[in-house]
């Protein structure tokens, strides 16, 4: 391996770390109480060398579910394109959540990444940041599925009311997951997958027939 690519390596291990201890830090005593300081101490790196990898702490909070969100977009360009809009956007979380285990563990183990969701859930600075990167993604996948159907997303409102539909599915999954007992990328998975498929008939006039 060439000098740059050790290198590499070697900066890729320092971020990974930072975000392991970072993680461990805010579940253990939680976000606010945890500083730059003790995360950079605790890696045995200089506070510079820790704003080189990140902005904030706020940065390094959502740095492993920034890398989730990714996968998600990068599987839903990859749809093909006869796809119809909600089949695509379900299908591409399906199958980002098959392998999206495999990448957390090279960073965090799972569990941690998961813990972590329940901290951003009930931590209100965290929260705040949380939906508006919510907010920000559902802008960027409403211009992708109109790029897909060759529309307007300004002139036609089909692909954010679509996106705003799905996102509000993945929401509420992602609260009911974070308040039950199987903290697995296997539960989340399949708790996703039923209510995805419960979206229609929601949406249906009329649910007594």
């Amino acid at each position: 391996m060439t000098v740059s690519g050790l290198r590499e390596r070697k900066k890729q291990r320092t971020r990974d770390t930072l975000v392991r201890v970072a993680l461990e830090l805010f579940t253990g005593k939680g976000y606010e109480r945890t500083t730059v300081d003790e995360i950079a101490a605790a890696v045995d790196v200089s506070q510079r060398t820790f704003f080189r990898y990140f902005a904030s702490k706020e940065e390094v909070a959502f740095a492993v579910q920034q890398m989730v969100e990714e996968r998600f977009y990068e599987a839903l360009v990859e749809r093909p394109a006869e796809e119809a809009p909600f089949d695509a956007m379900r299908n591409a979380v399906l199958s980002a959540w098959d392998t999206i285990g495999e990448a957390i563990e090279a960073v965090v183990p799972v569990e941690l990444h998961l813990r972590m969701f329940q901290v951003i859930e009930s931590t209100p600075a965290l929260l705040a940041v949380h939906l508006r990167r919510a907010t920000e993604m559902e802008e960027r996948i409403a211009r992708l599925i109109a790029e897909r159907e060759g529309l307007d997303v300004d002139a036609d409102p089909r692909p954010r009311v679509a996106v705003a539909a799905f996102s509000g599915v993945m929401r509420v999954t992602g609260q009911l997951w974070g308040r039950g007992t199987e903290l697995t990328v296997c539960a989340m998975r399949d708790l996703t997958e039923t209510y995805l498929d419960h979206l229609g008939p929601a949406l249906a006039s009329e649910w007594r027939d």
